[in-house]
């Protein structure tokens, strides 16, 4: 039986075809966002399929410190194969919001330093470094709560998400959501402090899709639960 071969291609090759995507449209749609690339996903999404898994190359793409680059290096990846240095190192060189949500979702939640990197970034000083902490520590709340300091994290999110920057806020914001949602036994003091912060109370949000306003949110989920 013939087996399909993975293609072999040089980083080289891999930043032609993404600059032969550039779309200045899809660029502008994204600079409003934070993010310097004009690639659509979707088609981004192909080219990486068609490459799959080559960890090599996907590290000589993180590399190149460009965005499409970089967003092809974490589909292709093999994020078990990152040791806890290289992944420090990796969230620390991100600036891109769709880069760094990707490293955290795609490869960070799979890695087995996970939870070490959690408690480390969690703390960190630069905020885009604790907002990943802070995902990671959203994850754990929904899946794997054991062994977590609910009262303490809530503790922290009143004393520190009004004032946080976005990109941290939006992290802090999901946690204390999450702890609303999943855990009744905390659900008044969240939707307190979620009510009495009024984070992102304001935010545009599409119709038929969910206010991120933690209030709004929780009870949302909450009463979408009790009706299933």
């Amino acid at each position: 039986m013939a087996t399909t071969q993975t293609p072999q291609v040089t980083v080289d090759e891999v930043l032609s075809e993404l600059a032969a995507l550039e779309d200045p449209k899809v660029r502008a749609v994204n600079e409003r966002h934070g993010d310097d690339h004009g690639v659509n996903l979707s088609k981004l999404r192909a080219v990486a399929k068609r490459l799959r898994t080559q960890h090599e190359l996907a590290q000589e793409l993180w590399a190149t410190d460009q965005t499409p680059a970089r967003l092809v290096a974490l589909l292709i990846c093999r994020p078990k194969a990152f040791p806890r240095e290289e992944l420090d190192a990796m969230i620390r060189q991100t600036r891109a919001p769709k880069v760094h949500d990707w490293l955290v979702n795609y490869v960070v939640k799979k890695s087995p330093h996970a939870e070490a990197l959690r408690v480390t970034w969690t703390a960190d000083p630069d905020p885009v470094v604790a907002s990943a902490g802070w995902a990671l520590t959203s994850e754990r709340v929904r899946k794997s709560p054991d062994g977590l300091d609910l009262p303490g994290l809530l503790d922290v999110v009143e004393a520190e998400m009004k004032d946080a920057p976005d990109r941290l806020q939006w992290a802090m914001n999901e946690t204390l959501s999450h702890i609303g949602i999943e855990h009744p036994e905390h659900r008044e003091r969240a939707l307190a402090i979620g009510e009495r912060l009024e984070v992102l109370k304001d935010y545009p949000t599409p119709p038929n899709c969910t206010s991120p306003y933690a209030p709004v949110w929780i009870r949302e989920m909450v009463a979408r639960q009790r009706a299933t």
